[in-house]
């Protein structure tokens, strides 16, 4: 498996001077497309009603989640990144930690699969799902990941989705209120003016 994964990873990794515009496409993916999480789910939370800002905290549940299993992973069974093993050609900086799982991929895919759960959502969930694909491609691409990482990362966010949907009933209400209180404490000046939903 192990060899296999090598193979991948060396088939897919760049070469040592790739294409400009290539190499600024895969940067972008691999560190900043994952900004679209805390945007996605900011806007939802200040524009949204109380059932899409249920949904917004359970996939920041999700999200929790499976950064805590990644971790707790990497912990357990830390696997070299590519770089640490001379393999291919490394274009972006990055730690000498744990490769497996991905927590880039994690995270993205985790809320993904949380919106998928639910129906309103689901739109914007699959859309996540697909910008998955090129991060996944753009951190193995630019040398600090294996192909094996993204498919950990995958399995843990559908696990951390199925965990925080099934035990909603168990955080979602305190934490809501929680939320709320806080929401109406930050913003109670946006919320009179109607910038933000009450």
């Amino acid at each position: 498996m192990e060899n296999l994964n090598h193979a991948l990873f060396l088939w897919l990794n760049a070469p040592e001077h790739p294409g400009t515009l290539l190499l600024a496409c895969a940067i972008f993916f691999a560190e900043y497309a994952i900004w679209v999480i805390p945007a996605i789910i900011g806007f939802g939370w200040l524009r949204g009603s109380g059932r899409t800002r249920k949904v917004m905290l359970e996939a920041t549940a999700s999200a929790a989640a499976g950064l805590l299993i990644a971790q707790m992973i990497g912990w357990g069974w830390p696997h070299p990144r590519p770089f640490m093993l001379g393999l291919g050609h490394t274009l972006i900086p990055h730690a000498a930690d744990s490769s497996f799982p991905s927590d880039h991929l994690t995270l993205l895919w985790a809320v993904a699969f949380s919106f998928l759960i639910h129906r309103r959502p689901r739109r914007v969930g699959l859309a996540l799902a697909l910008l998955g694909l090129p991060v996944a491609w753009a951190r193995i691409y630019l040398g600090v990941h294996f192909p094996l990482d993204m498919a950990g990362a995958a399995l843990i966010a559908a696990l951390s989705a199925w965990l925080a949907f099934r035990a909603a009933h168990l955080y979602l209400p305190a934490a809501y209120r929680c939320a709320i209180r806080l929401h109406r404490i930050l913003f109670g000046k946006l919320i009179q003016t109607g910038w933000v939903r009450k």
